[in-house]
């Protein structure tokens, strides 16, 4: 997994059937101080995350693990918001604190 910032959304009027309703959303990765990084991806929402908002994000073959997701073609998927993050006795990201 993969800690991400949602940045955007792609809306697709068509796509593979299989994909109808799903969510797309543009998430750009975060490093371990809280720094966004270059790397952007398109991951599929299970969650209803939000713009701005800090998630998980799961990669290959873990993206399809959910049920409902085994036979659909995703490479991506958000599957938690995050409310901290904290590394080594330092506070990364508090969602409380994004809003203030």
């Amino acid at each position: 997994m993969r800690i991400a910032k949602v940045r955007g959304t792609v809306v697709s009027t068509q796509k593979e059937p299989s994909l109808q309703g799903v969510k797309f959303l543009v998430v750009q990765f975060v490093d371990e101080a809280g720094q966004l990084l270059p790397d952007y991806e398109v991951a599929a929402d299970g969650v209803g995350a939000g713009i701005d908002e800090w998630v998980l994000v799961t990669r290959g073959s873990a993206a399809r693990q959910r049920p409902g997701s085994e036979a659909r073609p995703l490479d991506a998927a958000v599957i938690a918001i995050i409310d901290t993050v904290n590394v080594e006795g330092r506070f990364v990201y508090s969602k409380r604190d994004q809003y203030r």
